[in-house]
C-alpha cells in the first residue's frame, strides 16, 4: 500500500516537471523580438539602469545586441500562462511609467542613453 502511494507521488512529480518543461517546447506562429535603437527624444522614459537582467532578459538582450532572442506564442494561449514573455516586460514598463510606453513601443534610459524599444513580429513574407 505504501509503495503504491510513493509511485503515485513520483508520477505526479514527474507530470508536474513535464508540464513545466512543456511551454518552452511549444513554438508556433511567427516569432516576436524586442529591437532597440538609440534615439534623441524628449519622450518620457523608464530608467532601467538598475533593473535586473534576469528579470528583463528580452529588454537587456535588445539593449546589448540590438535585438532580443525570439519568443513564440504557443497554440491557444497555453504558453503565456507558464512562461515569461516580452509582453510581460512591456507591461512592467507600462506599470512604472504609462507615458513611456505606447502600444508596442517603449522608451527607456540606460546609463544616460535613451533607447526606443519596439516589440516586433517577424513574418515569412
Amino acid at each position: 500500500m505504501r509503495q503504491r502511494y510513493l509511485l503515485i507521488l513520483l508520477g505526479l512529480v514527474l507530470a508536474l516537471l513535464a508540464l513545466g518543461a512543456l511551454p518552452s517546447l511549444l513554438a508556433s506562429g511567427d516569432p516576436y523580438y524586442v529591437t532597440s535603437a538609440e534615439v534623441e527624444t524628449d519622450h518620457d522614459t523608464v530608467d532601467v539602469t538598475n533593473f535586473s537582467e534576469r528579470q528583463y532578459p528580452y529588454l537587456f538582450a535588445a539593449l546589448s545586441d540590438g535585438r532580443s532572442g525570439s519568443y513564440y506564442e504557443g497554440p491557444v494561449g497555453i504558453k503565456g500562462a507558464f512562461t515569461h514573455s516580452p509582453f510581460d516586460e512591456f507591461g512592467a514598463l507600462r506599470t512604472r511609467s504609462a507615458d513611456a510606453v505606447d502600444g508596442d513601443v517603449a522608451y527607456v534610459q540606460h546609463n544616460g542613453t535613451v533607447y526606443r524599444l519596439e516589440l516586433t513580429r517577424e513574418t515569412d513574407e
